[in-house]
């Protein structure tokens, strides 16, 4: 009876958390075999060659040391990769976070119920923020469903990093405050924090514990925006989170020592929550393109922001709406996840709010007034110059291909995530007459805290298509046929990056594991042919698919010469945010847009052709 009794309650988001699988350990072998075969499209015969053989002595050698050691912590820790990854990826890197690191999008309202309009945006605010609160309930009753893939349970663990969290710049590393806890852990902060014209208020998103409805967030929201649109501008301290990170922790020290009721505002904004900021540019946008929502939600106005916490919810004064998160505590699937929910239940709604409109007296918002000085005034002023250079350097764009998507793609038989990525590598070949080194996220959320894998898609097959697609003297039946095959190793490769069969963070775990012994860096890892397929964070491009959904977001390029490419592909559309650096010449997002659109039609007519 008690199993009939299990099965027929609704599961509980985190019930299946201590039942995940561990990491696993790719073999040495295994991975230093595929890392040759990553790093041979960018080799000549003789650089080959040295290559090889430095992976041989590896190998033999102080690989296998430190191969031994990275499976001993593996016996210890479920996740041996997880506080490496953390520091590596993120709390160690210094360059200011909002622009490189964070992720930002525009939300896709405008699609059906939310047209840009003028004075909506606050009463959409409010009914936007309470979907939001209702979310946050599902996680604090565990009352979200834990995602799956096919029957297998997904690690929700970075969902509790969505609400109430923040991470804290340090000198020499950064840290996550995360207070966010279940009911059944016990009280979670319930307060929001609302950013306007440089000032930041502050009110509870609860009343006698239920949840204010969107008359009394409006109410608040309201009372916000008047004493904003009638009083001078603030100080504008969040522009700091914009800053480079050493910079952002003494000046964050600073601001404490010289009153420490600065630090319980800080506490304040880092345990909110989230962020509503409220914006007051009018980034006009439509279904096709979505360029002006995007490159805004990445890089506007600093000081209505909070760069450091895990959710500002941006509210544009035309009624449109979009986002930008810290990418350290967690991915953005996360995100994406509650977007979709959200844009699922307005569309449900009709974006209206149809219960009471009575407003209980709710306390008004309370302004948190930092006591600043010269010498913050002058960090801030800097912070602020910094971000908007780097800002203005960032080239976004954000189209929508609407020829055909993923399912005339699926009745060719061939998977619409592939058929993109490849278009992308022979997009990039076109334009830069070479391949460039490669990242697509895999999802390694089958085992326990797993976060992410990198898939490298610029194999070997696929440089090999590519040049069919660019030699005149090659028919449509020999590029169909390389086309097929870099479709078979690119599923192949992802399918074994899921299974934590990846090698990239194998190699990391060897490379820090070195460090930490106080080993000298491995040949491996100062090969020139290292960096130039793309290892320690050098790829050109760095891509993602973003989902299946109607929710889309853009990250900064990874280095200076690349390119960020983010898509979601829908039934009859694939749309696509790019970033570039405008500073680099060689670069150029809507060029590369271009030459993607043209290479989809391509092989759309080569995957045609083969049904005939």
């Amino acid at each position: 009876m008690a199993n009939q009794l299990s099965q027929s309650l609704p599961e509980q988001t985190f019930q299946y958390q201590n039942s995940l699988p561990p990491l696993p350990v790719p073999s040495l072998q295994s991975s230093l075999s595929k890392y040759l075969d990553a790093v041979r499209p960018f080799a000549s015969e003789k650089d080959f060659k040295a290559t090889e053989e430095t992976v041989r002595k590896f190998q033999a050698g102080v690989g296998q040391e430190l191969h031994k050691k990275l499976l001993q912590r593996a016996k210890t820790k479920k996740n041996w990769l997880e506080e490496w990854w953390l520091d590596t990826a993120y709390l160690e890197v210094r360059i200011p976070s909002q622009l490189n690191v964070n992720f930002g999008g525009p939300a896709p309202y405008l699609e059906h119920c939310w047209p840009p309009a003028e004075g909506t945006y606050l009463q959409r605010a409010s009914i936007i923020t309470w979907h939001t609160l209702q979310y946050w309930n599902l996680l604090r009753t565990e009352r979200l469903a834990p995602q799956k893939a096919g029957k297998t349970p997904l690690d929700m663990d970075q969902f509790r990093m969505l609400f109430c969290t923040c991470k804290v710049p340090g000198v020499k590393k950064d840290t996550i405050r995360n207070y966010f806890k279940t009911e059944r852990e016990g009280p979670c902060p319930s307060h929001l924090v609302v950013m306007c014209r440089g000032r930041i208020f502050t009110f509870d998103a609860l009343c006698d514990g239920e949840i204010l409805t969107p008359p009394e967030i409006l109410r608040q929201l309201s009372y916000v925006k008047q004493r904003c649109d009638s009083e001078p501008e603030g100080d504008g301290v969040a522009a700091l989170t914009s800053e480079e990170r050493t910079c952002w922790a003494k000046a964050r020290e600073y601001l404490i020592s010289i009153d420490p009721h600065n630090n319980t505002i800080l506490e304040t904004i880092q345990s909110s929550l989230f962020v509503i900021s409220l914006d007051e540019v009018k980034p006009y946008s439509t279904p096709e393109n979505y360029s002006n929502m995007t490159a805004e939600a990445l890089t506007g106005n600093p000081t209505i922001r909070w760069g450091d916490k895990s959710y500002n919810s941006i509210v544009f004064s035309d009624g449109t709406f979009g986002s930008n998160c810290d990418h350290a505590p967690y991915d953005a699937m996360v995100l994406v996840s509650m977007c979709w929910y959200l844009d699922q239940q307005l569309r449900a709604t009709e974006g209206k709010w149809k219960g009471s409109e009575a407003v209980r007296p709710v306390s008004f918002p309370e302004e948190l007034v930092f006591t600043v000085d010269e010498k913050v005034i002058g960090d801030i002023s800097h912070a602020k110059k910094q971000h908007i250079k780097s800002a203005q350097d960032l080239q976004v764009v954000c189209y929508a291909f609407t020829a055909f998507g993923k399912s005339t793609i699926k009745q060719k038989k061939l998977h619409p995530d592939t058929f993109v990525q490849l278009a992308m590598q022979l997009a990039y070949y076109r334009l830069h007459k070479k391949p460039g080194s490669c990242y697509e996220t895999a999802m390694t959320r089958k085992f326990y805290h797993g976060r992410t894998e990198t898939m490298r898609p610029c194999t070997q097959e696929a440089v090999n298509w590519c040049k069919t697609m660019t030699d005149p003297t090659c028919n449509d039946g020999i590029r169909r046929k390389a086309m097929l095959q870099a479709f078979s190793r690119h599923n192949d490769l992802m399918a074994e990056a899921q299974e934590g069969q990846g090698f990239d963070r194998h190699l990391l775990g060897l490379y820090l594991i070195a460090k930490e012994e106080g080993l000298p860096t491995p040949e491996l890892f100062m090969d020139p042919l290292y960096a130039k397929s793309g290892g320690g964070g050098n790829f050109v491009l760095s891509s993602s698919l973003v989902g299946y959904t109607t929710v889309l977001g853009a990250v900064a390029p990874m280095v200076h010469h690349g390119y960020g490419f983010f898509y979601r592909i829908r039934d009859d559309r694939i749309v696509i945010s790019m970033s570039a650096w405008k500073s680099c010449h060689e670069t150029d997002a809507p060029s590369l847009f271009n030459s993607f659109s043209s290479c989809l039609h391509e092989m759309l007519h080569l995957a045609t052709t083969s049904q005939l």
